[in-house]
């Protein structure tokens, strides 16, 4: 049978991640005073809305990469290529994280962007030709 070894490592990690971001924005609303949504452009609240978007953005992305990395895992895709997808993803989604903050553009926003996409890709490229 096979094992879903790189997934559950992958879910882990980035479960750990995602309680961050979520733990960072209850902190922020916190410290802006606003309880519900992001403020609506009140000053002040500008980290507020980046924290809101980076667990948005994670909460996006992650859960459907994370269902096709574990289907081509347990369909037999390379090693290499599922572990590759995996780091990718983690650094991608760390480095959106790092840099949404930041003032637009910056590099890290959008390397963890186009990063995450290129995952999603190839992916979905390979859990297509699995299936077929």
């Amino acid at each position: 049978m096979p094992s879903l070894h790189i997934t559950l490592i992958t879910a882990g990690i980035l479960g750990l991640i995602f309680l961050g971001l979520s733990v960072y924005v209850v902190v922020q609303r916190t410290r802006a005073k606003v309880m519900l949504g992001d403020g609506d452009g009140k000053p002040g609240t500008e980290a507020l809305r980046a924290a809101t978007r980076m667990h948005a953005n994670f909460a996006e992305y992650v859960p459907l990469i994370l269902i096709l990395l574990g289907g081509i895992e347990y369909a037999g895709a390379p090693h290499n290529l599922v572990l590759g997808l995996a780091v990718a993803l983690v650094v991608a989604r760390l480095s959106h994280a790092f840099g949404l903050p930041r003032p637009a553009p910056n590099p890290l926003r959008a390397a963890g962007a186009s990063l995450t996409w290129i995952v999603l890709l190839v992916a979905s490229a390979e859990a297509l030709i699995l299936a077929f």
